[in-house]
């Protein structure tokens, strides 16, 4: 399948490639260049739990962060 570039660097997917790919609007594409080749790659999206795991620093064990939010339990 072939496309044309445009003036300001844009190409557009031929539909049966989209459709086959799964790209759909709005999906975000990585591309490089590989051995003189354009690869053009679906980005996978950033998990957002995964952005900010590790970023609290507690100074202390998580054990007793949570021990110290709920507070002791009583004994039964």
């Amino acid at each position: 399948m072939k496309t044309t570039v445009s003036e300001k660097g844009q190409v557009t997917i031929p539909k049966p490639l989209r459709d086959r790919l799964g790209i759909r609007p709005g999906h975000v594409l990585d591309f490089r260049e590989e051995r003189g080749c354009l690869v053009a790659t679906k980005a996978t999206p950033e998990d957002p739990v995964e952005s900010v795991y590790g970023i609290l620093k507690l100074g202390r064990p998580t054990n007793r962060l949570i021990t110290s939010l709920r507070g002791a339990a009583d004994a039964v």
